[in-house]
């Protein structure tokens, strides 16, 4: 088994070295995971609007706050959302445009597919 394998990553190992194109997929899936989790893409629309604090996401998205916050803490540390405090309030905002831009993208996209004729779904 070891020699089949062995070819396979030859083969692909001079197309990742030296490009970067090995750090760009690694990243883009690492921002797909990220972004895997229905609730996740929810908070994140809700704050392309504008900065929300935590019980006006609850109004939006309708989940537990443990879980809310679970969420909001991941995507945080990912860089995806910023946030800032005041008084007792924690404000949470877009920190990161490109994931804002890519939930938006596929979002639109899947609803568009959505809406269009049943004949032009089937041509796709």
């Amino acid at each position: 088994m070891k020699t089949e394998t062995a070819p396979v990553a030859q083969a692909r190992a001079p197309a990742d070295e030296g490009d970067g194109s090995a750090e760009v997929f690694d990243a883009a899936a690492d921002l797909f995971r990220l972004l895997a989790t229905p609730i996740r893409l929810k908070i994140i629309s809700a704050l392309c609007e504008r900065e929300k604090n935590v019980s006006q996401l609850l109004q939006d998205i309708h989940t537990t706050q443990p879980n809310m916050s679970q969420h909001l803490a991941t995507l945080h540390r990912a860089g995806v959302l910023a946030r800032r405090r005041e008084g007792t309030q924690i404000y949470y905002r877009i920190g990161s445009q490109r994931a804002a831009t890519l939930c938006r993208a596929v979002c639109m996209q899947i609803a568009l597919e959505d809406d269009a004729p049943a004949g032009d779904k089937l041509r796709s």
